[in-house]
């Protein structure tokens, strides 16, 4: 894990080397389409929840999460013709999500395969294929795999906002052509990251909060918690915390929040450190603006990244903390106990 963790600058350049061409195609195939739905399980789902929104604040285009479910055990009758089906798998073999992906063309949608398994049944029977370039992946959480799917998310929102504003989509992809570079420097520095395994290792209790387009991160960074260091974790949007849940958030508990420097939410998320703070709650926060910094007990520094892109770098010292906090704990991160490399969902 540690290993693939630093890998990601040059999975990430591999990825955009090779996707930001598929732009003119991914385009075609939005064309007359007004929906756009993710198919996906597990860590792949937390890039389909950046990548909607990242499509809808981004691209004026709705998005949503399917429900796999509905095509392979409801067998629902929908008509899909305005919708294009993203289907994410990072080894493009999980049955469940193939399944969706038949489904979903054979009610009209058009079908875009985001995967890192270039042979895989999701590739070879899509409209699209975007095929990350993350590499081999032995650790069974996955990292560079997330991280490049993240990319392939940005391509589909770069594809349809270059038809309504070509400027704003070269904006975005200069900035998005910086973020190896970005990535690199994190890595190098792991600033707060001792600090942080520390805080979780004497907490038993842990929430994982953000919103908006660090939400996907937050959730990521919860499960990957779970599953390398086999304790339960709370993943909330912090609206969703609000409602409710917060009141179960005091002393000997710790709340990892993501935040953006930059955007719409960047000052509520003071707020909610503070908040969480006052209640007894022990704050690491990852990323945000100086005021953010100052209201978490310990600060994990972000990328110099819009919040647009924040999510491909934020989630680069969440995995440096799980890897060295499973080490920590006596565990082995690359083989968490009950899990395999590809998870075998029913179809």
């Amino acid at each position: 894990m540690a290993r693939e963790i630093a890998e990601q600058p040059e999975a990430l350049r591999a990825t955009l080397e090779a996707l930001l061409p598929s732009q003119g195609r991914l385009s075609e195939l939005l064309s007359g389409r007004r929906h756009v739905l993710f198919a996906a399980r597990g860590t792949s789902d937390h890039a389909a929840v950046y990548g909607r929104y990242l499509l809808e604040t981004q691209a004026g285009l709705t998005g949503g999460l399917a429900s796999p479910s509905v095509a392979t055990h409801y067998r629902s009758d929908l008509d899909l013709a305005d919708s294009v089906l993203v289907s994410a798998s990072q080894s493009g073999r999980t049955e469940e999500i193939v399944a969706t992906q038949r489904w979903g063309r054979d009610h009209g949608a058009a079908a875009v395969a985001l995967t890192n398994g270039p042979t895989s049944p999701l590739a070879a029977e899509a409209d699209v294929a975007l095929i990350t370039r993350a590499g081999e992946e032995l650790a069974v959480p996955a990292t560079k795999s997330y991280t490049a799917q993240l990319v392939g998310m940005v391509v589909l929102t770069l594809a349809a906002l270059r038809r309504r504003d070509p400027q704003a989509a070269d904006a975005l992809e200069e900035r998005l052509r910086h973020v190896p570079e970005a990535v690199e420097r994190l890595l190098a520095a792991r600033a707060g990251v001792d600090a942080a395994v520390e805080v979780l290792a004497s907490h038993r209790t842990t929430v994982a909060t953000g919103r908006g387009l660090l939400m996907g991160t937050a959730l990521e960074t919860a499960l990957k918690i779970e599953e390398t260091c086999l304790r339960p974790v709370r993943g909330y949007s912090y609206a969703d915390l609000r409602h409710g849940p917060i009141a179960a958030v005091g002393e000997g508990v710790a709340a990892v929040v993501h935040a953006a420097a930059d955007g719409p939410l960047s000052e509520p998320m003071v707020h909610l450190a503070r908040d969480l703070q006052e209640r007894g709650a022990t704050v690491i926060g990852i990323g945000g603006n100086p005021e953010f910094q100052a209201a978490a007990d310990v600060h994990v520094p972000g990328a110099d990244l819009p919040e647009t892109l924040a999510p491909l770098a934020n989630i680069v010292p969440a995995q440096l903390i799980v890897e060295e906090l499973s080490r920590t704990l006596g565990l082995d991160p690359d083989a968490p106990q009950g899990l395999a490399k590809v998870t075998r969902t029913d179809a």
